[in-house]
């Protein structure tokens, strides 16, 4: 039996903060010296709310694979499958190098794991492979 697999991170993150910050300074700026009208500053600035939102909240994901299950939370959400039921670990590298994990069950439901809750790929793909798992890799694809 060996060591379970675990990652976890919070959702916030000093690069979030800065990029906040320097999105309210350059609109402050444009209402400022540039006369912008009031109605854009706040439509503009309302886009940011969700990841002020997410940076005041700061909800904990993770994942946990051991030898008999993988775990996976993000927030409030959550979800477990024994690793007897999963074909395959299908492993979608995005157009924007992202690297998206989805679960092939044995019937053919497809999971998929938040983006939030997934490791980096390198490791766990080491891992999957570690406990007998077949891994497969999709770059760059648009469609499934």
């Amino acid at each position: 039996m060996s060591q379970p697999f675990t990652y976890e991170r919070q959702s916030r993150d000093k690069r979030t903060a800065l990029l906040i910050i320097a999105i309210w300074t350059a609109l402050v700026m444009g209402w400022v010296f540039l006369d912008m009208a009031a109605w854009i500053v706040f439509l503009l600035a309302a886009f940011t709310l969700p990841a002020m939102w997410d940076h005041y909240a700061n909800p904990l994901s993770g994942l946990t694979l051991d030898d008999e299950r993988i775990t996976w939370f993000s927030g409030k959400r959550g979800g477990e499958v024994a690793l007897s039921e999963i074909d395959h670990v299908r492993l979608d590298t995005r157009l924007d190098l992202s690297v998206r994990v989805t679960l092939v069950t044995r019937t053919g439901t497809r999971i998929r794991l938040p983006y939030e809750a997934t490791p980096p790929h390198e490791s766990f793909e080491n891992e999957l492979n570690q406990r007998g798992l077949k891994t497969r890799r999709a770059h760059f694809q648009l469609f499934q």
